[in-house]
């Protein structure tokens, strides 16, 4: 079967069955939030966003767009225009690759809040993701996952850690 990207079977979904994931790290300053609502007003939604869809809920769960989501949930003028209806690619993956979509997509446009960072990658690995899996699936070099790894402050996200020995304790001594 040939492949067909997703975005050549955009669909339009209510706003109402279309919710944020909770894993997001990415933050939108207001300038650039306001600059968002103005493209969208002036030019319309010229992207979709990405959705994984949860048949059981029947809900959409946003993958990338949360900000283009919000325009439409904060803003009257877009929801009327609009008639509630976003574009919506879907994508059907597991829940870690969701979030690996969602970090690459981020991470191709701007920055991220590393405490929010942190976390991704404390769940990836408590979903048994290696580091060199999520080296190779959000683009981050061995360094960079180890640092998050710290914020957390987790001791289980370093259990597959081989550490070399710098120093031996000193044996007891007992005062004479």
């Amino acid at each position: 079967m040939e492949y067909k990207s997703p975005v050549y079977n955009v669909v339009a979904v209510p706003i109402e069955k279309i919710k944020p994931n909770t894993y997001n790290p990415n933050a939108v300053a207001p300038p650039e939030m306001k600059l968002l609502y103005e493209s969208i007003k002036l030019d319309g939604y010229t992207m979709p966003i990405v959705c994984y869809y949860d048949k059981d809920n029947d809900e959409y769960i946003i993958v990338d767009g949360f900000h283009r989501y919000r325009i439409m949930k904060e803003h009257d003028d877009i929801y009327d225009r609009e008639k509630g209806m976003l574009p919506v690619s879907v994508i059907q993956k597991s829940i870690d690759q969701r979030m690996a979509s969602t970090i690459r997509h981020n991470r191709a446009r701007g920055s991220h809040d590393v405490d929010l960072m942190s976390n991704i990658v404390k769940e990836l690995h408590e979903l048994g993701r290696s580091d060199a899996w999520i080296s190779k699936h959000l683009g981050m070099d061995r360094d960079e996952i180890l640092r998050l790894k710290q914020i957390t402050g987790l001791a289980a996200l370093f259990k597959d850690i081989q550490f070399g020995k710098a120093w031996k304790p000193a044996e007891n001594e007992e005062d004479d």
